[in-house]
Formats: C-alpha cells, sequence, structure tokens
C-alpha cells in the first residue's frame, strides 16, 4: 500500500481554479439537453409498512454489469436518526425502472445502535461484479472505532457474499473511511485503466476526504492522498473548511473529478470541486474551486459524465433543502448550460444514474432522490428524465 500523503489547506489561500474544456469539433453539432420528467415512481415510503422500518434514507443508484437497474439504501428501523439499527435495502428492476422487485435486504446490523452507514456502490465491469461498502458504526454512538466493509455480488445484485472488512487497507493516518454516499467508478481510460476507485471521508466525520482504490478487481484496496479540513482537530464552526460526502466521474482524458458537500461553507455556500490525474491517488491544489454556481445548503449531491455531458443535481437552495434540480454542463463543469427544477418542495439526498444497453438509453437520465412535501424523508422516489423533451 502506498503510504498516505497529506494535504494542508492553508485558509488565506484563495483556492480558485478553473478546469480546463475539452472541447472537440463534434460540439457544434452536439445535441442540446432539454430536460422533460417522463415518469416518477415511489421506491421506499416511510412508515409505509414495508418490513416494519420506520424511514428510508442515503438512497444509493446503480446499473447492473447484464444492464438493470439496482437502488439500495439505508432501512432504519426505528426512527430516522442516523445513528441507529438498519437494514441495507434493496430493490432491483429489469425492465428498466418501469417495475421494481420486492423489497430485499443485504445486511441486518440487528440491535446494534450506530451499525450499517451507506456507503457506495461500484461496478467491475471487467468481472460483471458488483460491491456495496458501508461502515459500521460511523458516529462513533456507543462504540470506539468504524469499520469499513464490502460486500459483493457475482450475479447481477441478486445475492450478495459475506462483508469483508477492509479498514485495516485504506486507514487515513490513523482515521477510518467512510465512503460515498453515491457510487464508485471503474477507469476506462489511462492512466490506470480498469482501477476501481470509490471515494469518501473519514472518521469522526468529515476530517479529512480521500479515495481508495483497487487494481486487483477488489481483491486488495489502498487509499490515496488525504484532503484536510481545517482545522483538522477540535470542533468545527461556520466557516472552516470541511469537505464531506462526495461523489466522482472520470473525464475523456482519464481523470477523475470529485464534487464535495461544503459542510461548513467555506467561502461560499456551494459545492467543493477538486481533481486527480492518477486515477485518485492525489488531489493538486491548484485544480481545487468552489462552484458557486452549485448553491447548496451542505448535502449529498449526484454527478454523472455521459458522451460530453456532464450532470449534476441536487436541493438548489443554499438554507434549505428543497428545490431538486438537475443542471447539466457542456465543458466538464467549467460553466452550467442549463437547470431543470425535478421537484419544488422538500428534498434532500440524490443519486443519477445511465443504463447503456443500447441507444435508446442514452436518451434518459434516472434521478433516485429523497422527497416529500414539508419533510424530505418521507420518500424516495425514483425520476426518470427525457434529456432531450422526448417521451
Amino acid at each position: 500500500m502506498a503510504e498516505v500523503k497529506l494535504v494542508v489547506i492553508v485558509s488565506v489561500i484563495v483556492l480558485v481554479s478553473v478546469l480546463p474544456s475539452f472541447a472537440s469539433s463534434w460540439r457544434s453539432s452536439q445535441r442540446k439537453v432539454s430536460p422533460l420528467l417522463v415518469e416518477e415512481q415511489i421506491i421506499w415510503l416511510a412508515g409505509g409498512g414495508q418490513g416494519g422500518v420506520s424511514s428510508y434514507r442515503i438512497p444509493l443508484l446503480s446499473r447492473t454489469p447484464r444492464g438493470h437497474l439496482v437502488a439500495v439504501c439505508e432501512a432504519r428501523k426505528y426512527n430516522s436518526g442516523d445513528a441507529g439499527e438498519k437494514f441495507l435495502a434493496i430493490r432491483r428492476s429489469e425492465d428498466k425502472g418501469m417495475t421494481w422487485q420486492p423489497l430485499g435486504y443485504v445486511l441486518d446490523d440487528g440491535t446494534y445502535f450506530d451499525g450499517i452507514g451507506l456507503g457506495s456502490i461500484l461496478v467491475d465491469d471487467e468481472t460483471a461484479t458488483m460491491f456495496i461498502f458501508y461502515s459500521h458504526c460511523p458516529h462513533f454512538d456507543k462504540c470506539t472505532f468504524s469499520t469499513t466493509y464490502v460486500v459483493n455480488s457475482t450475479d447481477d445484485g441478486k445475492t450478495w457474499g459475506q462483508p469483508v472488512n477492509i479498514t485495516g487497507m485504506i486507514r487515513m493516518h490513523g482515521r477510518e473511511f467512510e465512503t460515498g454516499p453515491g457510487f464508485g467508478i471503474q477507469k476506462k481510460h489511462a492512466p490506470y485503466q480498469g482501477r476501481l476507485v470509490t471515494c469518501g471521508h473519514s472518521s469522526p466525520l468529515n476530517r479529512m476526504i480521500t479515495c481508495a482504490f483497487s487494481d486487483d478487481h477488489g481483491k486488495t484496496w489502498a487509499a490515496g492522498q488525504a484532503l484536510l479540513s481545517l482545522p483538522l482537530t477540535g470542533r468545527h464552526k461556520l466557516g472552516d473548511f470541511v469537505p464531506g460526502e462526495s461523489e466522482l466521474v472520470e473525464l475523456p482524458d482519464g481523470s477523475i473529478v470529485i464534487n464535495a458537500r461544503n459542510q461548513y461553507h467555506y467561502h461560499c455556500r456551494c459545492r467543493i470541486v477538486f481533481r486527480s490525474f492518477d486515477g485518485g491517488e492525489t488531489f493538486p491544489l491548484q485544480h481545487l474551486y468552489f462552484d458557486e454556481t452549485l448553491v447548496d445548503s451542505a448535502v449529498a449531491a449526484g454527478l454523472y459524465y455521459h458522451d460530453g455531458v456532464m450532470f449534476f443535481s441536487n436541493p438548489a437552495n443554499d438554507k434549505s433543502r428543497e428545490d431538486m434540480t438537475l443542471r447539466w454542463s457542456y465543458d466538464n463543469g467549467t460553466t452550467w448550460a442549463g437547470s431543470y427544477q425535478v421537484w419544488p418542495a422538500a428534498a434532500a439526498y440524490s443519486t443519477l444514474m445511465m443504463l447503456h444497453t443500447d441507444a435508446e438509453d442514452s436518451r434518459f437520465i434516472y434521478l433516485l432522490y429523497e422527497k416529500g412535501q414539508k419533510n424530505a424523508y418521507s420518500t424516495i422516489s425514483l425520476a426518470k428524465i427525457s434529456l432531450y423533451g422526448e417521451l
């Protein structure tokens, strides 16, 4: 395992950078995004009697190796609190999200308080294996340390193996690693083509951020450079630099863009964006900036890249969790060409996904998000959005 390198951000330095645009000759003829919500359905309903669960939170969405959809979340048994007993709930769709198989459970933490904490989901296309990462006791409630586990599926998400403890492989400067929430990637371009990468923050929560990676199809994992919060120790307050929950995408040049929660609103009530050119191992500070267009109240957001377009989802409100919005960019997030309001009322965590089984799939993007009228945690809902205004 490579030695973990630490980076400290000095608050007096203004870190504003712009991602270079990798424009190409086809852009002038590229179809322009014009979103249209064509279908929406509730995947999980809080208190809805599904397995006697109180609430559902932390939605994850992924395509499977065979081109189906899998949705995963925390099924919080007795209340909506973060540190409580949970199931790891799953539902699958084999008809592109039209219908969903009954609720199932990958894991059950029993009566252990502060048990399962999602987490991220990742697909290895070369081995047709799916991975789910989660933490045990991520809030240090009634325990002294947190552990990180991974479970995998080799049958398209139908069944899952036994959890494997990978904490010892990815500890960061003596701190444990909490992935996501969101999805990981398998790099399609050099450098490190084929590498599996997932990003997250440390425990205690949000002290630093890094990516974990594997070059042997998930047999072993290593942690990259840690991007530290400032201050690193002590109690944080408004205005401190504390990057948190993150999502990542790979660009055509092989670099990785990470979009992170700005927990205490350093510089702005917006997103932190940084970049890696070596497969998630380091994050050069000259490529870290704050995207003031992406207003945010500190929440886990969705990020996706496909065919020259970057998509981003979050509650586009700098003070409260409401107004779920989809944005798109033709220049890798340097500028944002447009936005589309998916839901005007209460909304919180979200994730984005597309299928790639045929040409028809490229017309739609799926948004799985926490949604309600006054309470954002009333449901987890799936929105199917036509990208070009076509049914």
